[in-house]
């Protein structure tokens, strides 16, 4: 399993935890509305956490993108 950073974990806790209480907001400053997916939820906190610098694994390339870059 990919490992990722205390501070990293933190974060992610934290925004796993406003979503629970229905605070959390997608977009840019919050203007795209609730977040009602837990998927979504996660990712915005991941990506928070790469904002800040801390230590995450890369993104993983899916299959399809794979075959594009070949062709």
């Amino acid at each position: 399993m990919a490992k990722y950073s205390k501070k990293a974990q933190e974060k992610i806790g934290k925004v796993m935890h406003e979503f629970k209480e229905g605070t959390l907001k997608s977009g840019k400053k919050g203007k795209g509305g609730k977040v009602k997916k837990r998927k979504q939820a996660i990712a915005i906190g991941i990506s928070e956490a790469r904002e800040m610098g801390t230590k995450i694994p890369p993104k993983v390339k899916t299959k399809r993108s794979k075959l594009k870059s070949q062709a």
